[in-house]
């Protein structure tokens, strides 16, 4: 899947605001406002899994090469998954949002 096709906004099925795709040459897995993501991959990109369940943030993680990341786990099968979190772009993540998760709210 090419880049610009990936990189695109959506409506958050989850707290339905209106999401901006990124602007810091990334493309957009989450809402960055309640931080949930859809279960949409089987390999990053490729938008081929079936299951399209809720994914909740469930903590965060660093990695010194890729720095802040989200745990999501989907609610509907319980997959796992990391994404890193959206920065200098026109919608970042939501600060307060990343620290409840952070501890575990």
């Amino acid at each position: 899947m090419a880049r610009p096709t990936e990189n695109t906004g959506f409506i958050c099925l989850n707290c339905t605001k209106i999401i901006e795709k990124l602007t810091n040459g990334s493309y957009r897995n989450h809402c960055p406002f309640c931080l949930y993501s859809l279960h949409l991959d089987n390999q990053p990109g490729d938008r081929a899994n079936r299951c399209q369940g809720l994914m909740k943030p469930i903590a965060l993680v660093y990695k010194p090469k890729k720095g802040w990341q989200i745990v999501h786990r989907c609610q509907k099968c319980l997959h796992k998954a990391v994404n890193k979190i959206a920065t200098d772009t026109i919608q970042p993540d939501d600060w307060e949002s990343l620290a409840m998760v952070g501890l575990g709210v």
